[in-house]
Order: C-alpha cells, then structure tokens, then sequence
C-alpha cells in the first residue's frame, strides 16, 4: 500500500511505541488470505498518508504472525484480522476490525 510503511519485527513494534508519544500511529494488520481484510485494504486506499498527522504501517498477518499477536499482547487488544489500531502515548485509542475499518472512520479518530 502506497505510504504504508511494513511493520516486520518486534524490535520495529517496540520503536513505534516510543514514538508515539511524540506521533501518532496508524497500524493496519492484513491478512492476504482473507476477502474481507482485502476489502478493508481497498478502503484505506484512499487516504493521503502524505497529508495526514500520522505514520502508517501495514503488517502481514501470514508472514508476521507471532509480530500480530506481541502487538496484541503490548497493547492489550484482541486480535482480530483485519484490524486498524491508532496509538498514541504508548496506547491504543482506536481499534477497529472488519467493516467497521473505513478510512474517513479512521481520519476522525486520529
């Protein structure tokens, strides 16, 4: 996904929650095995990562499934695929999974 960064490691994870006390962070986990979560895919296409007070990054579920379920454990979310989580001050403030992932959704939350 265009501007989306791939969010692979743990030690990645554990960066991006230090910097999201001074920035926010958007995380989408995909599942490429999944209609639904290609759906959600195709929703966030439409956001301007460029312009928006965030980063992005896009984690695959197949390849870096131990990664999903860490981030579940860190943040104390339920894993669900697909899922958006925005972190802010080492926290989830917003998580949303299968059809309720819209990107205008996820922009008002930021």
């Amino acid at each position: 996904m265009k501007g989306w960064i791939d969010l692979n490691t743990t030690e990645q994870f554990d960066t991006l929650i230090e910097k999201s006390n001074s920035e926010t962070i958007i995380v989408f986990k995909h599942s490429t095995r999944c209609s639904i979560s290609s759906m959600a895919e195709r929703r966030l296409l439409d956001i301007d990562t460029a312009n928006e007070k965030a980063s992005f990054y896009y984690l695959d579920l197949i390849a870096h499934r131990s990664l999903s379920n860490y981030i579940s454990e860190v943040l104390k979310e339920t894993h669900e695929s697909p899922q958006i989580l925005i972190i802010k001050n080492g926290g989830c403030t917003y998580d949303a999974s299968h059809m309720e992932i819209t990107a205008k959704e996820m922009i008002e939350n930021l």
